[in-house]
């Protein structure tokens, strides 16, 4: 299946439209958030109503647009994956920041055809920022082009990264690269947010992003926005398996080097 740039323009537009929607239901619910609504997925893995009524606005919509793709959802709402098609969506990427009212939350929402992404939107909630990029298109925030920072090298850079909250196999290289890194940077920051974390490498913000145990859906909206606004993204290794591989390093062109050294010298 191949799409033209016209029809992944207009996939595009109305996947953002679906992500406001989906955003404008988030921040309604979030002015009369009742804490005893939260559920626990497991250890630290908290869910919502809001987690479940925001990914079913999403799948409507989007069934409607390609009715053949599948889906890749977290909340499960739909789990009908296709082999070379499929929407891949978080439908409230930062769930605990939401609950504890920490205004850094997104819709994430990709098009994966072929194992690659092929168009994603990030739209930051609280800000009212909305990322898109499809293939071969460039990254834009609220119909404004971005790019990545020009920042030379790690001496120059802000980075962003996740902390484990369940999974905590890995901590002690975690810790290393969180000591080390802190070192050679301006700094590191956790915003609770991949889909954000990416948005934000995307548009300057920040010029790195690294992280481990993730989901498909934690990063594959913010994936394109990397490499479209002219950045690199790679798994821990270097390689390519970072929408399934379940690790990230995303970052400006000029730092990418310096920067997946590091992380490979902590992780080999």
């Amino acid at each position: 299946m191949t799409f033209s740039e016209s029809e992944l323009d207009q996939l595009l537009e109305q996947a953002k439209a679906i992500s406001r929607k989906a955003g404008a239901f988030i921040r309604q619910e979030r002015e009369n958030f009742d804490a005893s609504a939260i559920e626990h997925k497991g250890f630290n893995d908290l869910v919502s109503y809001v987690d479940k009524e925001a990914e079913q606005i999403i799948v409507d919509g989007l069934s409607e647009l390609l009715p053949e793709a599948g889906f890749i959802t977290e909340e499960g709402t739909k789990s009908t994956r296709s082999e070379s098609l499929n929407w891949i969506i978080d439908p409230l990427d930062g769930t605990t920041n939401f609950i504890h009212a920490l205004p850094v939350f997104s819709v994430s929402i990709a098009l994966e055809l072929g194992g690659a992404v092929i168009l994603g939107v990030v739209y930051e909630v609280n800000r009212d920022e909305c990322f898109s990029a499809r293939k071969g298109g460039g990254a834009f925030c609220n119909e404004e082009k971005i790019s990545v920072s020009a920042a030379p090298d790690l001496s120059a850079s802000l980075l962003a990264t996740g902390f484990p909250y369940y999974n905590f196999e890995e901590i002690d290289k975690y810790l290393i690269a969180l000591k080390s890194l802190m070192q050679k940077t301006h700094g590191l920051r956790r915003m609770g947010s991949a889909a954000v974390d990416l948005a934000y490498v995307a548009c300057g913000r920040f010029e790195g992003y690294f992280e481990y145990n993730l989901n498909s859906y934690d990063v594959a909206g913010g994936i394109i926005l990397v490499q479209e606004a002219g950045g690199h993204v790679t798994d821990f290794a270097g390689g390519d398996d970072y929408l399934f591989g379940r690790e990230v390093v995303a970052s400006n062109s000029s730092i990418h080097e310096e920067f997946l050294r590091n992380v490979k010298t902590i992780w080999s």
